[in-house]
């Protein structure tokens, strides 16, 4: 005989509701691992018109402050059920998606992010899908030969070694010509963590640092202490690095630039010569081929001769000039990157591949043996496991874009589209120069561009060179707020920067806007839309602006 449940004990009830409640819960989930089915379909569907519409967005992003957007992401609890996915879409699209940076407009000129080619999309469900490790051959078998493969096609664009080298060592588990990463800042990280292993290796009895410490190393090696060398401008990982290698960044040594962002060629022999004679170890010499600030390229060829005379390791970070080495017209720029022992390219700056890629190529392909590591249960001596010489573990199939890209584009659609970047930036550039609103801070290398916006009653006092430290204070401080008021607004997007100038034979730091021409749909109506904008929101700052201009001490009140 069945109780029924209002005779059941009150326990053995409970027990049958939560049996239920746990079946319920189990269907939901194992739903979630299931294959496609029709409602897959729809929902399949259903994003591809989000991600189109939010692709094919004109402006560069919604009009919301971020504090009322703070506020949409206040609760931390974790739902104790698990979530209908329609209305989870529903609240992704209302909540994330509606005041997310439309990175792809051709009005968003100001990051080093840009529009994607169509066939990423596709090809990211299938990455998601296959779901590889490439850490190891194990849980990424054919991917892994695939990722030497592209890494040796990119590896060729820079040096250009002969095709036995490639036969040699393209597919050699003892060799590693390039190594993937998750993008420039940790390849920037693991050149000097080969170079200060390599440098600081091991010697007779002494194990080398990566056994006995930075401290043991430099002791047995007779050295005071070690240093990195690099332009001033030189990317902020080279800060992380010394400060992970142990070297401190005291010993990250910052050489000063020209006009046009170079590193100044004398002030390098001066600090390697200072280096020397102070006994200190030399893990690196820096070059940089495209300044995140303002796409600057440093003189590699000069740079390369004094780290070869130096006897020290030449790295270039090419994370975003790298791809000029595709343009016949371009390349020269470059010259001098052949002779780096290692550079590392951004995949998802000018190789117009999705967020999260970059790369690390080394001209002598047993250089990252210097940190090898193996695990019993993974990454074997010997073996072809693409993460016993990487700073990261597990990592997604990325090679997946990087080798669909260079197949898909080819070494002449990127020579076009670096091309057109630049060519537009020298647009850009022109229009600058001919507008009395604005000032052009720096010629271009590549496709990035600095300029400032000038305040009227400023105009004359620009055209003269007669600027005080007083009037740039006033103009820097006015071009950070009609910088913020354009991101506000939404319509059009620059960044914006620093940059050194001089006044007065006094060196100062000024507020620059900052222009990034990488978007290949980006045309000149766009970059005039942009300026014109500035020129409009510049006028309704005005009003309060001006009135305080004639009383120098007021200036500082002007724009508050």
């Amino acid at each position: 005989m069945t109780l029924s449940k209002q005779e059941m004990p009150k326990q053995s009830y409970l027990v049958e509701s939560e049996q239920i409640l746990h079946s319920d819960i189990k269907k939901q989930i194992m739903q979630l691992f299931s294959l496609s089915s029709s409602s897959a379909e729809n929902i399949d569907e259903f994003i591809d018109d989000i991600s189109d519409n939010f692709i094919s967005a004109g402006d560069a992003s919604s009009d919301v402050d971020l504090d009322s957007l703070a506020a949409k992401f206040c609760d931390s609890k974790v739902p104790s059920q698990p979530a209908n996915f329609e209305n989870y879409l529903e609240y992704l699209v209302d909540n994330v998606i509606a005041h997310s940076i439309h990175t792809a407009s051709p009005k968003f000129i100001g990051h080093m992010t840009s529009a994607l080619p169509s066939f990423m999309q596709p090809l990211a469900k299938l990455m998601t899908a296959m779901n590889q490790n490439s850490v190891k051959i194990e849980t990424a078998k054919s991917l892994s030969f695939y990722e030497r493969q592209a890494l040796a096609m990119l590896h060729r664009q820079i040096y250009n070694f002969s095709d036995n080298f490639y036969s040699e060592h393209i597919q050699n588990s003892q060799s590693t010509l390039g190594i993937l990463t998750s993008g420039g800042t940790t390849a920037n990280i693991t050149a000097m963590w080969c170079y200060r292993n390599a440098v600081l290796g091991a010697k007779d009895d002494f194990f080398g640092v990566e056994k006995e410490g930075l401290t043991a190393a430099l002791n047995f090696y007779g050295y005071k202490g070690a240093a990195i060398i690099g332009s001033e401008l030189m990317h902020f990982s080279f800060d992380k690095a010394a400060d992970l290698l142990g070297i401190g960044n005291r010993g990250l040594i910052k050489i000063p630039v020209d006009s046009n962002n170079r590193m100044r060629v004398r002030s390098l022999r001066q600090a390697v010569a200072k280096c020397l004679q102070e006994n200190l170890c030399i893990i690196a010499i820096i070059g940089i081929a495209g300044t995140t600030d303002s796409g600057g390229v440093d003189p590699l060829l000069d740079i390369a001769k004094i780290a070869c005379e130096a006897n020290v390791h030449f790295h270039v970070d090419a994370a975003w000039g790298g791809p000029l080495i595709f343009s016949q017209q371009h390349r020269y720029k470059l010259a001098g990157i052949e002779q780096a022992n290692s550079v590392t390219i951004d995949g998802h700056k000018q190789l117009y591949l999705p967020m999260g890629i970059g790369m690390l190529f080394l001209r002598e392909p047993q250089m990252a043996q210097s940190i090898e590591k193996q695990a019993s249960y993974t990454m074997r001596k010997g073996s072809f496991d693409l993460g016993k010489r990487a700073l990261e573990g597990s990592r997604p199939g990325m090679a997946l874009f990087l080798h669909a890209g260079l197949n898909l584009i080819g070494s002449k659609g990127y020579e076009f589209l670096i091309d057109e970047g630049i060519r537009k930036t020298q647009y850009m550039a022109a229009r600058i120069c001919a507008m009395p609103e604005f000032e052009l801070l720096a010629e271009p290398d590549t496709n990035l561009l600095i300029y400032r916006y000038i305040p009227e009653p400023l105009r004359d006092v620009v055209a003269k060179k007669q600027l005080t430290e007083i009037d740039n204070l006033f103009i820097s401080q006015f071009n950070e707020r009609l910088q913020k008021s354009q991101r506000q607004a939404g319509r059009t997007f620059i960044s914006r920067t620093m940059k050194s100038t001089t006044c007065f034979s006094q060196e100062i730091s000024i507020v620059a806007l900052r222009a990034v021409l990488a978007n290949p749909l980006t045309t000149e109506d766009d970059i005039d839309a942009v300026l014109n904008d500035q020129i409009q929101i510049a006028s309704e700052i005005s009003l309060s602006a001006y009135n305080g201009l004639k009383n120098q001490d007021s200036l500082l009140d002007c724009v508050s």
